[in-house]
């Protein structure tokens, strides 16, 4: 990062930034109380501290800055022009200070994210491998589990973003916000000596009776499957269940039968597409509606969109 290479640096800066700001601060409470002793109360300082203070700054500047009464205090027309330079400085130290949290926060920050196979398996490792690169204070907390469980663990607050499969179909499901939508491909994988092997193309038909190594049952992506074959009339014979990619694979290569996985885990060209229109679904970065992204989980969502062509979308 350009902007500080030194993130606990930047940090001493602000500390420093705020003390100086601090004499400021006291005179803005004086004059918004306009009463030493109630002013001294907000700030949590004693009134003698604040009335020294005063007197020290009203030195500096060469002028008094209030007029002191039996009722409290009034800004003379030096104090007036002070509090509006003062003001200003103020304001612009917040957002200076702002900005120097949030550089903290993405150089020393941590994403906790969840998601199903696909997810963890395919997306995940070449996007943390990028975001790494670029913020290598960034720490990341990964979850694996199913996009209902996912979904929950966002709504709970136990994972900052997700990465699910739409639609949402949980309790309180319109409290996420899918900010990030990618569409996937799934695509038919066989043994090399099955006779639909090295073909672009299948039919339903083709897998009545077959030998299926499926996603596990109740799952979103198993889900997407059985009501694709189910919409014709097959009905997939899954003789094994599994959550893994990989593992998927491994049985496919080793003859147990066909199965499905993401076109992420293929090479381009792998895989056999439905001969009546691509298998696909969405897969959907999620948060929730009422949480602003830190800086780490928008860089986080920007690299998603970056490598996978995903467009940025408002609500669920």
């Amino acid at each position: 990062m350009s902007e500080c290479a030194c993130p606990s640096l930047c940090w001493h800066r602000q500390q420093q930034l705020i003390m100086e700001l601090t004499p400021l601060r006291y005179v803005l409470a004086i004059a918004q109380a306009r009463h030493m002793t109630r002013a001294a109360q907000r700030l949590g300082v004693t009134q003698p501290t604040l009335s020294a203070m005063l007197k020290k700054l009203e030195s500096e500047v060469g002028a008094d800055l209030f007029h002191r009464t039996p009722r409290g205090v009034e800004l003379t027309e030096a104090g007036e022009a002070f509090v509006m330079h003062a003001t200003s400085a103020v304001r612009a130290a917040d957002m200076a200070s702002q900005a120097v949290r949030e550089l903290i926060g993405l150089e020393q920050g941590s994403i906790r994210v969840g998601g199903g196979a696909t997810a963890m398996g395919e997306m995940l490792p070449g996007i943390i491998g990028r975001v790494r690169r670029e913020h290598p204070g960034l720490r990341f907390s990964v979850r694996e589990a199913g996009s209902a469980t996912v979904a929950n663990s966002v709504l709970s607050g136990d994972l900052d973003l997700g990465i699910v499969t739409l639609p949402i179909g949980v309790p309180g499901g319109d409290d996420l916000m899918v900010v990030t939508e990618v569409e996937d491909e799934l695509r038919l994988i066989t043994p090399r000596d099955h006779h639909l092997y090295g073909q672009r193309y299948f039919s339903w038909p083709d897998l009545a009776g077959e030998p299926v190594v499926g996603f596990e049952e109740g799952s979103a992506v198993r889900s997407v499957i059985d009501a694709a074959a189910g919409a014709v009339g097959i009905e997939l014979d899954v003789v094994v269940e599994l959550r893994s990619i990989q593992s998927i694979q491994r049985m496919v290569n080793s003859g147990v039968g066909v199965g499905f996985v993401s076109r992420f885990a293929l090479d381009a060209g792998d895989g056999l597409q439905c001969v009546t229109g691509p298998l696909t679904r969405r897969l959907a970065v999620v948060r929730r509606r009422d949480r602003v992204p830190n800086h780490a989980a928008a860089a986080f969502e920007r690299a998603i969109q970056e490598r996978f062509g995903a467009r940025r979308v408002q609500s669920a």
